[in-house]
């Protein structure tokens, strides 16, 4: 690591190696190549005498041997970076070099290695994306029945289950794959369609032949390994595709943002925390800390992400005609950073998920410090049922609530509402029988369990067994 200049924190600190190399020099300039190559083969399988199958072999033999040092020095003299390599190819492939990039356009090369890009990163998010599932799944079933405090507004409110509360994140989950899912299928190549979309030179190169022009267009994205073209485009293809592209990452980013700091918020209560590591610290000063810094990390990401799409709106918005360059800049940032954060976001959902921790009996301390106001309903319905009326019963029940709950409060009492209503002649049941009406926390808890069992067979596994071979095969080690 070079110590003297800026390092990119997804890279040095938060990435998958994989992701990374999708986004490398090398990666985009070898694909660049394979451009030509597919170009050029299919320009020779469509009859254009220009090129011929020594020249195809000659390209196709030095796809991997670029000379980036040269190609390099030639961009600095020409300021230009796909005639640069369009040069350093050709030096290497002397028999070829007058027939590299015979028709087209920088975009052919430049839009088609973006396409690929995103296709396959696509699928490493989504490899990604259903190991969370799948380790959310085990952590639900594990929990399934056992009661906790719901909240609404972040106040104590009915009781569900630790197993319920996490197969919402998972909904949002699969809404993301769904998304995902969809979007794959409008990753199209651009083609064979030159300099502004009108296929002229190509046209002109097979004798104002129409019908091989559309099948070079065909031939050309089917060698690069699509199965659909777009069929109209401008210079580039739709920057409406990279604007969808980064709404879709970013949902994504806004799932995990919504865990995280829910977790974060259920370790402050200390009843569920992320995995700590033995040698962690969690504070340079206060040495008993356990701070949750991976779901922290989290959030931070997931920010980052949820911010990026307004880029790719302006730029699919300014882009004049047919093509204007304030989109190039910009796109070489953004492109790589939305993939790049989605996979730290998902490697850091992984690494948490797989070994979260839950403290049965600090759930129960809270439990039971609101399960008295939680029980005042059945408590008046048993009071109707003895005869009393529930007008009066109501106005004691909240009377007593009030002051329960303001002693709790400004004298940091427990909560004694039992106690109270035991001690008040108008109720007309003792305190053990009061307390009996609380019963067992899960029956508080409706059909949480019923509904996590249901939801996890019904939904979730049908989706996990579509992607089984991906389960399991993600590296989600922190570097940090």
């Amino acid at each position: 690591m070079n110590h003297d200049i800026y390092q990119e924190p997804l890279v040095s600190r938060y990435t998958s190696r994989a992701m990374q190399e999708l986004f490398s020099e090398r990666f985009k300039f070898t694909t660049w190549r394979r451009c030509w190559v597919a170009l050029a083969e299919a320009q020779h399988e469509l009859g254009l005498k220009l090129v011929t199958r020594e020249m195809v072999d000659e390209l196709k033999a030095h796809v991997e041997d670029i000379d980036f040092d040269m190609a390099a020095q030639k961009e600095k003299e020409i300021r230009h970076d796909v005639m640069a390599h369009v040069y350093t190819y050709g030096r290497q492939c002397p028999k070829a070099e007058a027939i590299i990039h015979l028709g087209a356009t920088s975009q052919f090369v430049v839009c088609h290695t973006d396409l690929i890009i995103q296709k396959q990163a696509l699928r490493l998010v989504k490899k990604s994306l259903v190991n969370v599932i799948a380790n959310l799944a085990v952590f639900c079933r594990k929990y399934n029945d056992m009661a906790t405090l719901g909240f609404t507004h972040y106040q104590p409110a009915q009781p569900t289950t630790v197993g319920k509360r996490n197969t919402l994140y998972i909904q949002d989950l699969l809404m993301d794959l769904d998304y995902i899912e969809h979007l794959e299928h409008q990753v199209k190549a651009r083609g064979a369609k030159g300099t502004v979309g009108t296929q002229a030179t190509f046209l002109e190169l097979f004798g104002n032949d129409h019908a091989k022009v559309r099948e070079l267009d065909r031939l050309v994205a089917a060698k690069l390994g699509f199965t659909e073209v777009f069929e109209v485009t401008g210079q580039t293809y739709p920057r409406k595709l990279d604007m969808k592209t980064a709404e879709t990452l970013a949902g994504l980013g806004a799932s995990g943002h919504k865990f995280a700091v829910d977790l974060r918020l259920l370790s402050n209560l200390k009843v569920q925390e992320e995995p700590f590591a033995k040698k962690q610290v969690g504070s340079s000063a206060m040495a008993y800390k356990r701070n949750p810094m991976r779901s922290e990390r989290m959030t931070g990401l997931a920010r980052k992400l949820m911010g990026l799409p307004v880029n790719f709106a302006a730029t699919a918005a300014n882009q004049w005609f047919e093509r204007t360059l304030d989109d190039s800049a910009i796109r070489r940032m953004d492109l790589a950073q939305a993939f790049l954060l989605a996979d730290a976001i998902l490697r850091l959902y992984i690494n948490i998920t797989k070994d979260m921790v839950v403290y049965p009996k600090q759930i129960e301390r809270y439990l039971r410090a609101e399960l008295p106001f939680m029980a005042t309903e059945k408590i008046l319905m048993a009071c109707v049922e003895m005869g009393k009326s529930r007008q009066e019963i109501h106005g004691v029940i909240r009377d007593h609530s009030v002051a329960a709950g303001l002693a709790v409060k400004e004298e940091g009492k427990e909560n004694d509402l039992l106690e109270r209503l035991a001690g008040d002649e108008r109720i007309p049941l003792g305190g053990s029988e009061l307390y009996a009406l609380l019963g067992r926390f899960q029956e508080f808890t409706g059909r949480a369990a019923e509904q996590t069992t249901e939801f996890l067979a019904e939904v979730v596994d049908p989706v996990l067994a579509r992607y089984h071979d991906d389960i399991g095969k993600v590296n989600a080690t922190l570097k940090v």
